[in-house]
């Protein structure tokens, strides 16, 4: 799974072939990498979808596996919690029409989209998020 910030879009991808494409919304502050609790960025680098939520109050969830080794090093030696709770999720029938950046720091899709990645992808999934 390959996320674009830049452009905001997910390709979902088997043997190196991409075999869908969905729009995304990140974090509030979309630029720049995750670097701590409550700074409305989404993490950038390599992760893997580790574990799933399908009671999410934003319909499914995927949980991303931020912060990882070198996130928390970084937040340590500054003296601040690298923050956590990053999903790819669905999202609340108030917002399906906007694309805009919302999340605290996730990767939203609308809830059909989830579904179909949900049922798409296993627990270990790698995702790569790109500036």
């Amino acid at each position: 799974m390959l996320v674009d910030k830049r452009v905001r879009r997910l390709d979902l991808k088997r043997d190196g072939a991409a075999v869908a494409e969905f729009r995304v919304a990140l974090g509030f502050a979309p630029i720049g990498h995750k670097t701590e609790e409550g700074d409305g960025c989404t993490p950038e680098g390599r992760y893997v979808l580790d574990w799933r939520n399908p009671n999410s109050r934003f319909h499914r969830s995927l949980h991303v596996s931020y912060p990882n080794e070198a996130d928390a090093a970084q937040a340590a030696a500054r003296g601040v919690s690298p923050g956590g709770d990053i999903f790819l999720h669905g999202t609340p029938w108030w917002l399906a029409a906007i694309h805009r950046d919302w999340t605290l720091g996730c990767i939203a899709v609308q809830d059909a989209e989830i579904d179909a990645i949900w049922t798409a992808v296993e627990d270990g999934t790698s995702i790569v998020i790109r500036p």
